[in-house]
């Protein structure tokens, strides 16, 4: 499920568990996956269970009680689906700033190469 794209895969795995939260995936229970089985499910570490995790709980959708697990916030579905198109755009323009500087490293690696 994790691929490389430069994006990390804790953002990765709280993206996909924004678009299961705001499709009502854990509505019934409230409840989000366990750290285990976030990592069966996307095959992580578990740093990266945590930091997905501790991401939700950032951006205000997700509480955890120790030993109990994390569970949404009572708003956490109107948060996701008003959030939608503005963060992709941010996501975007993120990535966009990473690749144009990455294609400006590349640039000035072929202008040494040919110089040299």
């Amino acid at each position: 499920m994790i691929e490389w794209t430069g994006t990390p895969a804790y953002k990765q795995v709280a993206e996909d568990l924004r678009r299961r939260i705001a499709e009502g995936e854990f509505a019934r229970t409230g409840q989000l996956p366990s750290l285990a089985q976030i990592r069966e499910r996307y095959d992580v570490t578990v740093t990266v269970a945590r930091d997905a995790i501790r991401q939700l709980k950032t951006d205000g959708l997700a509480v955890s009680h120790q030993g109990k697990g994390a569970f949404l916030t009572s708003d956490s579905v109107t948060l996701v689906r008003q959030a939608g198109p503005e963060s992709a755009i941010a996501e975007l323009r993120d990535e966009m700033s990473r690749l144009k500087s990455e294609v400006n490293e590349l640039r000035e690696r072929v202008a040494a190469l040919e110089a040299g």
